[in-house]
């Protein structure tokens, strides 16, 4: 019985996986040592990005800078979802842990179980690097770890700035706030400023609405806004404030649904779908602040890199946040292009090793 069962589990982890079927660029280890590149990072490594969020387009676009990154290394890179499933979750990651991969990437861990489900990682020498994850069991940690996330303080100050800026005459910006938790990382430091900004009667929060329905996270939020927006007559709320994109979306089809062009719209992370709610006419959509996913995935790839080339890396590091208003955006705007309206927006030279370029500069010859 316990045969089958792992054979199951085992099927089940390759079937799971996103992008499991790609390959290294030259489809094995290279016939030879690669000149001025770390002994750690020859021979086509292999890799395990493993997340645990649904398919939205920001997790798409994090595995994509994740997998391109790595592949450009020469690395085989295989991606999984675990749809916020935490059960689900644990189990790809022990499942990776098993197999034979070189190291890890792992995102969206919750605090409760991540310092357990990591250790056999550390305990087995693989490299583990992760994002919005909190790794904490009774005081200790996992140095060995690099955690990463994108700096949430900021993204919620900037958020949060364009809404109180809609204030007037002084008085607090009424609000109806997007959020879930406690027990989410990103979500829970951007409470901590929304608490601050409630501190300092800088908006007043009039409802709190989450998700429970993780597959289809934007329909859930439309049906729970518009039903509270029939509590609240024109001119009663001032503005939705979204700690995550995927929920400010639904609520815009709610304001839309409803014809509340009275209530203004702030959020936080950004994907295609949102520039183009943005962009449309009327939009009530004003503002977001965000990192760039794609280059998230891609840092992510080269600290792991320089794990496995032995080198040194810090324990924490978090991306720098930008804010992004509708007026910026051209009818062209898209992720891609995105760079050419907001400055610095997702490019990054951080961690970037000359022997990096090496190995880019190897592999595309392949």
């Amino acid at each position: 019985m316990k045969k089958v069962l792992l054979t199951v589990l085992s099927a089940a982890f390759v079937l799971t996986a996103c992008g499991g079927n790609s390959q290294t660029a030259n489809s094995g280890a290279p016939a030879e040592k690669i000149s001025g590149v770390p002994d750690g990072v020859q021979g086509g490594k292999k890799v395990a990005v493993i997340r645990n969020l649904p398919s939205d387009d920001h997790t798409k676009q994090f595995l994509d800078g994740a997998r391109s990154e790595g592949e450009s290394f020469g690395f085989k890179v295989d991606t999984f979802i675990a749809d916020n499933d935490d059960a689900k979750f644990q189990e790809l990651v022990a499942q990776a842990i098993q197999k034979d991969y070189d190291g890890l990437i792992i995102s969206h861990g919750k605090k409760d179980y991540s310092y357990d489900m990591l250790k056999p990682a550390i305990d087995k020498k693989m490299k583990v690097v992760t994002f919005d994850t909190v790794i904490e069991k009774d005081g200790k940690n996992l140095p060995e770890i690099t955690t990463t996330a994108q700096d949430d303080h900021k993204l919620a100050e900037l958020s949060l700035n364009e809404v109180a800026a809609l204030s007037k005459d002084g008085q607090p910006v009424r609000v109806i706030k997007l959020w879930f938790g406690p027990g989410v990382p990103p979500l829970d430091r951007r409470q901590e400023i929304y608490a601050d900004f409630e501190k300092n009667n800088k908006i007043k929060t009039l409802e709190v609405i989450g998700p429970t329905n993780m597959q289809d996270i934007q329909g859930d939020i439309a049906a729970k806004v518009s039903a509270i927006l029939a509590k609240y007559p024109a001119g009663t709320v001032d503005a939705i404030w979204g700690s995550w994109d995927e929920m400010s979306k639904g609520a815009f089809k709610a304001l839309k649904d409803n014809n509340r062009t009275d209530i203004k719209l702030v959020s936080i992370d950004v994907s295609n779908q949102d520039i183009n709610l943005m962009r449309e006419d009327g939009s009530v959509w004003i503002s977001t602040a965000a990192v760039d996913p794609k280059l998230i995935g891609l840092v992510d790839m080269r600290l792991l890199a320089k794990k496995l080339a032995g080198e040194e890396t810090p324990a924490t590091f978090d991306l720098e946040a930008r804010l992004i208003k509708k007026d910026q955006l051209k009818p062209e705007t898209n992720m891609t292009t995105l760079k050419d309206v907001i400055e610095g927006w997702g490019t990054s030279d951080v961690f970037n090793e000359s022997w990096m370029q090496t190995l880019r500069t190897n592999f595309a010859k392949k």
